[in-house]
């Protein structure tokens, strides 16, 4: 295949991953610098390492929790919860806001509210959620479902309504329906609305299920980080930290697949 691309083009195709081989060395380079550095500053008295932990000390906690086995019933806790809210609130955000652009007299009564709602901090209702829901798993879901599904409506309405009109009229002209112009208009052409929100949602979930595990959960990252710190273990409140940086990375990742497996949808 190379045999028919031209010398310039070649070299210009050297010349990009070239690039992203740099971009990916220094980052890499980044955050050896940056555990390096923290290391140095404990070994050396700069920090206090029982305050500010070190790199070797969340390494034995790592070891200690992977022996025991709890390291992954924690993360499981975790992950299953952000996937539980991620997911339910991208449906039902969607959902609602389908519903939203199909009835304009609806999208009128109901738009000054999903503003208010949006701007309300929702970490704020998880006390009322928990009392209502009582201590456990599904007040932690719906914790991180709140917070995530006036995002996906908004986003998504806002795309839905972005659409071109004359497509719409064109296909209406052709006898569409009301759900065949969306299932063959509206959506397709909504799909980096979609993306976008998913990628806002990821955060958002993480951000109610770990709020939700400050408060009641008995397992997972956040019940780690509110024990550890407890106890004056900063080695583990700050080992689940960097899991949790890990899995938002894994998460994002993930997305950024979806991302390039359906970005043909909207062409």
């Amino acid at each position: 295949m190379d045999r028919n691309l031209s010398d310039e083009h070649l070299s210009f195709l050297k010349g990009i991953r070239r690039r992203k081989y740099l971009v990916a060395v220094c980052q890499i380079l980044i955050l050896a610098a940056f555990f390096g550095l923290w290391e140095v500053a404990a070994l050396l008295g700069w920090i206090e390492a029982f305050i500010f932990s070190s790199p070797s000390r969340m390494y034995r906690m790592l070891l200690s929790m992977v022996e025991s086995g709890e390291i992954f019933r924690h993360i499981w806790v975790t992950a299953s919860q952000v996937v539980a809210g991620f997911v339910l609130g991208t449906i039902l955000g969607t959902l609602v806001a389908v519903i939203l652009w199909a009835n304009d007299f609806t999208r009128r009564v109901l738009n000054p509210y999903l503003v208010v709602f949006n701007a309300l901090p929702k970490t704020a209702l998880a006390p009322i959620i928990i009392v209502w829901l009582g201590n456990n798993a599904g007040a932690v879901i719906v914790t991180a479902l709140l917070i995530s599904v006036v995002v996906t409506i908004l986003n998504m309405l806002t795309g839905f309504m972005q659409v071109e009109e004359d497509k719409i009229k064109l296909a209406q002209s052709f006898g569409a329906t009301k759900f065949q112009t969306l299932r063959k208009v509206v959506f397709p052409a909504s799909v980096p609305d979609l993306i976008n929100a998913l990628k806002i949602n990821i955060g958002l979930s993480f951000v109610g299920v770990i709020v939700g595990e400050f408060l009641v959960s008995q397992a997972g990252l956040g019940f780690l980080i509110v024990h550890g710190s407890q106890i004056f273990r900063m080695d583990m409140v700050m080992l689940s930290i960097m899991i949790l940086c890990v899995l938002a990375a894994v998460f994002y990742q993930a997305i950024a697949i979806i991302e390039k497996r359906f970005a043909n949808w909207a062409e």
